[in-house]
């Protein structure tokens, strides 16, 4: 199951935005109101949980300075990847992208595709509060 979330622009360099997303802490700033729980759990993890779904640890797998940061789950009950585009658009100004990649049984997959669509989305539009 592959989902985009829309591309955002922010006013912020590619490096200024790459620096914010590889700091753990930073991630609460994007989450969603329904948040139900936030703990960074070292320098490349944290751990998140919305209202009504299971707590989910994302640990950083890739980073590609200012361009690319990919995000996996920590457990392998639910094997998916976060991917963070970052395009350079000018010196004070980029956007980014969110892809999601999981492999889930059709079953998972009609379930969640709502709710992790619009939380990537919720991600990604919370970027310029950054």
């Amino acid at each position: 199951m592959n989902l985009e979330s829309p591309k955002v622009s922010v006013e912020k360099s590619a490096q200024e935005l790459f620096d914010l997303l590889t700091d753990m802490k930073n991630f609460e700033k994007l989450m969603p109101e329904n948040i139900a729980k936030f703990e960074v759990i070292g320098e490349d993890s944290f751990l998140f949980g919305l209202k009504g779904m299971p707590e989910i640890q994302l640990k950083l797998k890739e980073k590609t300075a200012p361009n690319k940061i990919v995000f996996g789950a920590a457990s392998d009950k639910v094997p998916f990847t976060l991917i963070t585009n970052i395009e350079s658009v000018a010196t004070n100004s980029c956007n980014v992208k969110l892809d999601f990649e999981g492999s889930f049984n059709p079953m998972m997959a009609m379930m969640v595709k709502g709710p992790i669509g619009k939380f990537i989305e919720t991600l990604a539009t919370n970027m310029p509060k950054l």
